[in-house]
């Protein structure tokens, strides 16, 4: 029994090799170079570090977060070779940012994040606290869906996962056991203990689908934030209603709050199309932009609402 369990043991150690020998070069270390002011004395350059990987040939995707504000942009490959990268696309509201690069480094492996299920093994690779890349940490995807809140943004229909994400991961990639990237690591909660999220990589997907079909980024949006609705939620909300996504969030001014969308709220449906996670809102809201409404069917406790709400388009 013991040797069969050293064998399952030595062949998921080199499986694990395997996939960070694959992959390594395409992650990368992003050193940034922000302008910070100095009430007396002009101001200064402080450095910032993040982690990013290379989604196509030419092209990194990492964080908003990680190079909003920066002066310079320098990316550092696992051999040690450094260019400076151009901010060519920056989404806070994915947390996403695109930068085009010189140098012809192979693209990670993308796979499909709405696959992935609770319980998969992930491994997050990166730069954290600054040191050369990559690292990288294990762990499983303990939940999917998540929405989380904090002081200065809210980001919906995150991987939720225990493998360690420690500052200067943030942008970095969350592989799966094959090897493809799933998410991109966003975020760590400062007062929680072993959780963090990953943005998926389909979002990012469509945040590049978005940015070739209308030349530069663009936010189409209603004015909410929601959160999946699951048999265990709906039971603890006391809703009839145990699929669809809830309102968690109503921006004041927007056309959801004109159109008297409430926190609570569940939405079922979108353009006649079952609405069963945040991303199929959010892509009933995209394929509508051409019309300039979408139209939402709504429950409100037992009362069904059916209405046309207008869509935003902004340019970021």
């Amino acid at each position: 029994m013991q040797l069969v369990v050293n064998s399952l043991i030595y062949k998921l150690s080199t499986d694990i090799a395997k996939i960070v020998s694959e992959i390594k070069e395409s992650v990368v270390t992003i050193i940034t170079e922000v302008p910070h002011v100095l009430s007396l004395f002009g101001y200064k350059e402080l450095t910032g570090v993040g982690s990013g990987f290379i989604i196509e040939p030419g092209l990194i995707i990492t964080n908003a977060h990680v190079v909003r504000g920066a002066a310079r942009v320098i990316i550092l490959y696992h051999d040690g070779v450094s260019e400076e990268a151009e901010v060519i696309a920056l989404d806070p509201y994915r947390d996403l940012a695109l930068l085009r690069i010189d140098r012809n480094i192979k693209a990670a492996s993308l796979g499909d994040s709405d696959s992935i299920n609770v319980g998969e093994i992930v491994l997050a690779i990166g730069s954290p606290l600054g040191l050369p890349g990559p690292s990288v940490t294990l762990g499983v995807v303990s939940a999917v869906g998540r929405t989380i809140i904090g002081e200065n943004v809210i980001l919906e229909d995150l991987i939720q996962t225990d493998a360690a994400i420690n500052p200067g991961n943030s942008g970095g990639p969350l592989v799966n056991a094959e090897g493809k990237v799933v998410g991109i690591t966003t975020a760590i909660i400062p007062y929680a203990q072993g959780i963090g999220f990953a943005i998926p990589i389909n979002s990012a997907k469509r945040f590049i689908e978005m940015l070739k079909l209308f030349g530069r980024p663009v936010r189409a949006w209603i004015g909410v934030y929601v959160a999946p609705v699951t048999p265990q939620v709906a039971y603890a909300i006391g809703s009839t209603v145990s699929e669809g996504v809830m309102v968690v969030r109503v921006v004041p001014g927007s056309p959801a709050h004109r159109v008297k969308i409430r926190e609570g709220d569940v939405i079922v449906k979108a353009n006649e199309r079952r609405v069963r996670s945040v991303k199929d809102l959010r892509l009933a809201i995209e394929e509508s932009i051409d019309k300039g409404y979408v139209e939402l069917e709504i429950y409100r406790g037992r009362s069904l609402m059916r209405l046309k709400v207008p869509i935003v388009v902004e340019e970021l």
